[in-house]
């Protein structure tokens, strides 16, 4: 489990495979504090540690998660928003996330609203039931609000201190997020749905 707050921008480093992929991270993290086999969420995606070197580890993604996250886009390069699990008794300062990807946004427009920035996503059809306004999404890995919901468009605003510890400060029009949609929207639907 995590909690949307990003605690380090890794940068991936090489990438080898096919099929299956393993990609190698770069970090801040002290890598031996990592255990072989602990769950780190990449840009939302909860994947398991299987090396580590002294400022790098690596994982594996298979060919399902490199089809339905944004992880097939990927490039070395490219900067990697980061959390390691949820420790008992840690501070729970976003909200309850996964790692498991619902789907794939696209950012439809960006827009400058006083420091912030707002970024409007477009979402696919089957997820646009689950963003309220005021409710939580995780985008990217990143624990957000949404402001407001229009079809299957819905918007954020990012602040300064969000882009600049995030991948969001470097966002255009076009590009696509991992998205996974709150787990109580979640439940709340398909309860909604045995009642119906």
């Amino acid at each position: 489990m995590f909690t949307g707050i990003i605690t380090d921008q890794g940068v991936v480093r090489e990438i080898s495979g096919q099929g299956d992929v393993l990609f190698k991270i770069g970090t801040a993290y002290d890598t031996k504090t990592i255990e072989i086999g602990a769950s780190i969420a990449h840009n939302g995606v909860c994947l398991t540690v299987i090396e580590t070197g002294p400022d790098w580890y690596s994982i594996q993604a298979s060919a399902e998660t490199l089809n339905l996250t944004t992880m097939g886009e990927w490039k070395t390069g490219r900067k990697v928003n980061l959390e390691r699990a949820l420790k008992v008794g840690d501070e729970l300062g976003g909200h309850i996330v996964s790692g498991h990807v619902d789907g794939v946004a696209k950012i439809v427009e960006i827009r400058p609203e006083n420091e912030s920035v707002r970024i409007v996503f477009e979402v696919p059809e089957n997820l646009a039931k689950f963003v309220a306004a005021k409710g939580s999404v995780a985008l990217d890995g990143v624990s957000l609000t949404v402001n407001a919901v229009e079809g299957r468009t819905f918007g954020v605003n990012i602040i300064p201190h969000t882009q600049s510890v995030t991948s969001f400060g470097a966002y255009q029009a076009g590009d696509r997020v991992n998205m996974e949609i709150d787990m109580l929207a979640r439940y709340v639907a398909r309860l909604i749905a045995k009642d119906a």
